[in-house]
C-alpha cells in the first residue's frame, strides 16, 4: 500500500489513491478516486485540480475511505456513487440494474439525429432496465409519447424514480420478451432496445466489475438467434407500417442479427459506435 501522506489535501489524496487502486489492479485508477473524490466534495472532476491544495476535513476522510475501499474490491463506481449521467440526464443505478454504456448514449443520439423536435412519435423501450434510453428520449423530445418494458421488477422500479428524478412521463409495464403481454393493443412508430446480447461461454474474458457485479439477466442471453428473434417477432406484431426498430448489438454477432432480420423481410442496416465496431441495427418493414 502506498505510504500514507502527512496531510490529506485534494492532490494528495488523488495521488495516494491512484497508487492505491494501481496495487489492486482497478481500472482506471485516476478516474476512479477522481469520479469518488469529486462526489464527497459536490463538485465536477475537472474541477477538482482548480482546489488540488484544498485540505480534506475529517468529515469528508470519514465518508470517502469506505468509497475508497469498495472501489479496491473492483465494485462499479457507478453503484459506489448511486448515480451516472447520460445523454445530458442524470440516471440513478443501483445493485441489480444494468449500469448504462457510452455506446447505448450513441444510439440515443443516432435517434434523436434521425427524428426531429416536429415529429409526435409513439416509443416503446423493450427490457430498460434502468430507464436510461427512454428518460433521455423524453427529455429531449416531451412530445413523443414513451412506453418501457422490462421483466425485472427491480429495474422498473429503478426506471420509475429516474423518470420521477428527471420529471419525465413514461409508461412502464412489467412484460417478457418471450412471452409479450403488455402492449400487444397498441402500435409504436419506434421500438427499441438493448438486450441482454453477451454469450455465456464470454463470461471469463469480461473485467472484474462487469461479471462479479451486475446482473447475469441484464447481460447475457442464450443465443443471438433466440434474443433477436424475439425482438423481430415483437416488433412485425406492434410496429406501425412507416416504424422502425432501433437495436443495440454484440459486434460480433452483429451479421447475424443483419441476417435474421433480412429474412425476415426487413429493410436494415448496421452501424459503427465511435469505436467503429458495428454495435447497431436500424430496421424497416420491408
Amino acid at each position: 500500500m502506498p505510504k500514507a501522506p502527512s496531510e490529506w489535501t485534494v492532490l494528495s489524496m488523488l495521488k495516494w489513491a491512484t497508487g492505491f487502486f494501481e496495487e489492486k489492479n482497478v481500472k482506471s485508477p485516476r478516474m476512479s478516486i477522481e469520479w469518488l473524490l469529486a462526489d464527497v466534495l459536490s463538485v465536477k472532476r475537472l474541477d477538482l485540480y482548480l482546489i488540488y491544495d484544498r485540505p480534506l476535513t475529517a468529515e469528508e476522510l470519514g465518508e470517502l475511505r469506505p468509497l475508497v475501499k469498495r472501489r479496491a474490491t473492483h465494485e462499479p463506481l457507478q453503484y459506489i456513487t448511486g448515480h451516472t449521467d447520460f445523454h445530458e440526464v442524470q440516471i440513478l443505478v443501483e445493485p441489480g440494474v444494468l449500469i448504462p454504456r457510452q455506446e447505448t448514449e450513441e444510439l440515443v443520439a443516432w435517434i434523436l439525429e434521425l427524428h426531429p423536435r416536429d415529429e409526435a412519435l409513439t416509443v416503446l423501450d423493450v427490457g430498460t432496465g434502468s430507464g436510461c434510453i427512454p428518460v433521455a428520449l423524453k427529455k429531449a423530445r416531451p412530445e413523443w409519447d414513451v412506453f418501457a418494458s422490462d421483466i425485472s421488477e427491480k429495474a422498473l422500479s429503478v426506471a420509475q424514480k429516474n423518470a420521477e428524478q428527471n420529471e419525465v412521463n413514461i409508461s412502464f409495464a412489467q412484460d417478457d420478451l418471450f412471452n409479450p403481454q403488455a402492449f400487444s393493443d397498441r402500435s409504436f412508430d419506434l421500438i427499441i432496445s438493448n438486450p441482454p446480447y453477451i454469450l455465456h461461454n464470454e463470461k471469463s474474458t469480461l473485467d472484474k466489475e462487469v461479471k462479479d457485479y451486475e446482473p447475469e439477466e441484464a447481460l447475457f442471453c442464450e443465443s443471438t438467434a433466440q434474443m433477436y428473434g424475439a425482438l423481430e417477432q415483437l416488433s412485425s406484431g406492434i410496429l406501425s407500417p412507416d416504424g422502425t426498430v432501433f437495436l443495440e448489438l454484440h459486434e460480433d454477432n452483429s451479421g447475424e442479427v443483419l441476417g435474421l432480420f433480412k429474412q425476415a423481410k426487413w429493410t436494415a442496416e448496421l452501424k459503427n459506435d465511435y469505436g467503429q465496431k458495428t454495435r447497431f441495427l436500424k430496421a424497416k418493414k420491408a
